[in-house]
């Protein structure tokens, strides 16, 4: 099951890339433990929280809305990591770093879309996230 809202308008930059956010969710400060949510069409894989920017939405706060509906995860956001492009999929993701406060129980992809959080090592993160995202990966490989 694709994950599509009702009336969504994607947004899309000069070059014609998808705007889209994303967020590296971490337990605490020490950004050792990274929480992963289980993928929308493929749910044995594990994705960072991220999508696309509606209209008039800055990537921080796409950002922020995204993590709340696929980890039900709120927290405050640190820095920014980049810009990160997906040339086959022709996106452009703005990644931040955001140090997670509050874990909601029952979040909109949860209850929707079944989907499920797991807090991982970094090392066990970048495991799976090469084998199905490697551009993910490379969001993990810029970390300190």
């Amino acid at each position: 099951m694709v994950k599509e809202k009702p009336n969504s308008v994607r947004c899309y930059d000069k070059d014609g890339f998808r705007q889209r956010a994303a967020c590296l969710c971490f337990k605490n400060a020490q950004e050792s433990e990274l929480l992963l949510v289980s993928g929308s069409r493929r749910p044995d894989m594990w994705v960072v929280p991220g999508g696309g920017l509606e209209p008039a939405e800055a990537a921080y706060q796409a950002a922020r809305r995204e993590v709340m509906e696929e980890a039900g995860a709120r927290g405050r956001i640190d820095r920014s990591l980049g810009i990160f492009e997906n040339v086959d999929k022709k996106t452009r993701t703005v990644v931040y770093v955001m140090h997670v406060s509050e874990l909601i129980e029952d979040w909109a992809d949860r209850v929707e879309l079944g989907r499920r959080r797991q807090w991982f090592s970094l090392s066990e993160a970048r495991k799976h996230l090469a084998k199905h995202k490697p551009v993910q990966c490379s969001y993990v490989d810029l970390l300190p």
